[in-house]
């Protein structure tokens, strides 16, 4: 089995509509800065949380979904898939805390969960992602400030952490599949793979 580790984003450009450096996340991946610019990212069932020092103005995203588990304790937070979703939220906030964020100064907003995809067999994935991510968050006493979730469109989601805006744009006339094709193939990536190393919160 493979191991499966949450990347950072190495897709960096220009925005000319925002006209600020911008970030590009895929499923799987994360970016965090402390620099005025964008983070962008397209969400169908999986889901983002955006998390920043609401002070220093550091903060990030994150790109992912719960595995499509079979497994009769999909629900415990032991098993495979909420271990995958928690790896996933702590590699975000790992990587701010390392680079001065202060964990008193964490919010977040959350975006996604869109019941998109037909293909999964057990309850709607974007239900699971969504109901996961309030609850992380919730028990890490982390303060939503703004959340979009659920819904049956997938959205484009700019985040500025510096100011911790948000700027979300349902995409209710998608006239191409790529974007299913892509979290079909991450979703198919993530049942063959292993879930990365134990992550402290510190």
């Amino acid at each position: 089995m493979s191991m499966l580790e949450e990347e950072i984003s190495t897709t960096l450009y220009y925005d000319r509509t925002f006209d600020c450096n911008a970030a590009k996340i895929s499923p799987g991946e994360y970016y965090f800065t402390d620099k005025d610019m964008v983070i962008v990212t397209v969400l169908g069932s999986c889901v983002s949380a955006c998390i920043r020092d609401n002070i220093s103005g550091i903060g990030g995203m994150n790109h992912f979904m719960l595995p499509d588990s079979a497994a009769a304790d999909k629900d415990s937070p032991v098993s495979e898939s909420m271990r995958y979703g928690t790896y996933a939220m702590e590699v975000l906030i790992n990587q701010l805390l390392r680079n001065g964020a202060r964990r008193e100064n964490l919010e977040a907003k959350i975006f996604g969960g869109g019941n998109v995809l037909k293909s999964f067999t057990t309850m709607n994935v974007g239900d699971r992602n969504a109901s996961f991510v309030r609850k992380f968050l919730k028990e890490e006493r982390i303060r939503v400030t703004g959340e979009d979730l659920l819904d049956i469109y997938p959205r484009k989601v700019y985040y500025f952490p510096k100011t911790g805006k948000v700027l979300v744009k349902k995409l209710k006339n998608m006239h191409n599949d790529t974007l299913y094709k892509r979290e079909e193939a991450y979703a198919s990536k993530l049942k063959t793979a292993d879930v990365g190393g134990e992550i402290d919160l510190f």
